[in-house]
């Protein structure tokens, strides 16, 4: 048996991502097109990938009626900048997550949506940030309540009130 009869590369013509397993519809170099092959995976890691995109397909026991596709990937969108030891999640519109060099993560998207049903914690010495900060529940900022905090030495008329009470 050959390794020519036991793999294939090829290009996606449609993916099926709403199964437990995706499967692809897939046409070889040879122009053969394979329905409902099974796309295996990393655990932890999809994607749903475009017409187009390439694959590396495996024939199980040379048997070319058996095909899995192990790896899908697309050179028209990957980043091509990377250092060495560098890992990025991306998209075909331009989202990334890229794990740099340093101990650096650069997140870039329109919208980034976090969903938490306890907290968010954030661990550091300085959260730099530009533009506003838009809430609808109350900020806490040294123990002191922006909503319902207190003054102390309240002056009438124009003048200016005392800092807030702490703890209030």
């Amino acid at each position: 048996m050959s390794l020519k009869s036991m793999m294939a590369r090829g290009t996606v013509l449609l993916a099926a991502a709403g199964k437990m397993m995706q499967t692809l519809q897939v046409k070889l170099t040879a122009g053969e097109v394979k329905d409902a092959v099974e796309h295996f995976e990393p655990y932890g890691f999809t994607s749903n990938p475009l017409a187009g995109a390439e694959v590396l397909t495996m024939f199980l026991s040379g048997d070319r009626s058996h095909a899995v596709v192990v790896v899908a990937a697309d050179r028209r969108y990957r980043i091509k900048e990377l250092k060495p030891g560098e890992v990025a999640i991306y998209t075909d519109e331009g989202d990334k997550v890229h794990f740099r060099r340093g101990r650096i993560i650069d997140i870039e998207t329109d919208t980034l949506n976090i969903k938490a049903t306890t907290a968010v914690n954030f661990d550091t010495p300085v959260i730099n940030q530009t533009g506003k900060v838009v809430s609808t529940g109350d900020q806490i900022a040294g123990g002191v309540s922006q909503i319902e905090h207190v003054h102390t030495d309240v002056q009438a008329g124009s003048g200016n009130s005392g800092p807030p009470a702490a703890g209030a």
